[in-house]
């Protein structure tokens, strides 16, 4: 093993003590670990650095106080994480219980949350201003989304990444939502060019202006 994987071995090692076992003290780690405290402590230390674990002064009624770690709630996304499971096994309970229309309407329902939820932000603002802000609506949910504007005035919305994407993939009226979601923020016509949940490297989005709307074109926004 190369020295750089002996390295995050060791921190994940750490990591996993801290999860399992936690807090613990330098001495505990070393124990459990079987390697000096000084090579703990320097692991421990790029931990904290990284604002994945943290420290703890505990004071005894004797001797010295004691420095206890733990880990900090950023450490949990190095976790393994099955959410979707549990979505996809509620949502085929439902279907198998009430039909796929009752999953539909709750796929609806999310929708329209969301709408009421989002609709503020995209007020008094042009098209490009509503692309931009529904991407950064997007990557604030983990959707690394990026968007673009062609010479034609259309613009374009790329998702590299898909939270629920495991969910969609059997049920599609997920992706079907997001797509009327899009259109009804934006005031646009949007169709959806590429797909995850089809086998597409990204979710892509083709936005054309609506001509009925005027606040579509920056340069004829009212002052």
């Amino acid at each position: 093993m190369k020295k750089g994987q002996e390295s995050g071995s060791t921190r994940r090692n750490i990591m996993t003590l801290l999860k399992m076992k936690g807090p613990l003290t330098i001495g505990a780690l070393a124990e459990e670990l079987g390697i000096t405290e000084m090579g703990v402590r320097r692991h421990v230390l790029q931990l904290e650095q990284e604002s994945l674990a943290k420290t703890k002064v505990v004071r005894q009624a004797m001797g010295r106080p004691l420095h206890v770690y733990s880990l900090t709630e950023r450490a949990e996304e190095h976790f393994p994480k099955t959410y979707h499971n549990l979505a996809l096994e509620l949502l085929r309970e439902l279907d198998h219980t009430s039909g796929l229309e009752a999953v539909n309407v709750l796929f609806e329902g999310r929708r329209r949350r969301m709408l009421a939820q989002y609709t503020p932000m995209m007020e008094n603002r042009n098209l490009e201003e509503r692309v931009a802000e529904l991407s950064s609506i997007q990557n604030s949910g983990g959707y690394m989304a990026e968007w673009s504007k062609g010479e034609d005035g259309s613009y374009v919305m790329r998702e590299y990444n898909c939270p629920i994407r495991q969910v969609a993939t059997q049920y599609r009226k997920a992706c079907q939502c997001e797509q009327s979601l899009f259109e009804e923020l934006l005031g646009a016509k949007v169709t959806r060019t590429e797909c995850m949940a089809e086998g597409g490297q990204c979710c892509r989005y083709a936005i054309t202006p609506n001509p009925t709307n005027r606040q579509d074109n920056p340069s004829e926004k009212t002052s």
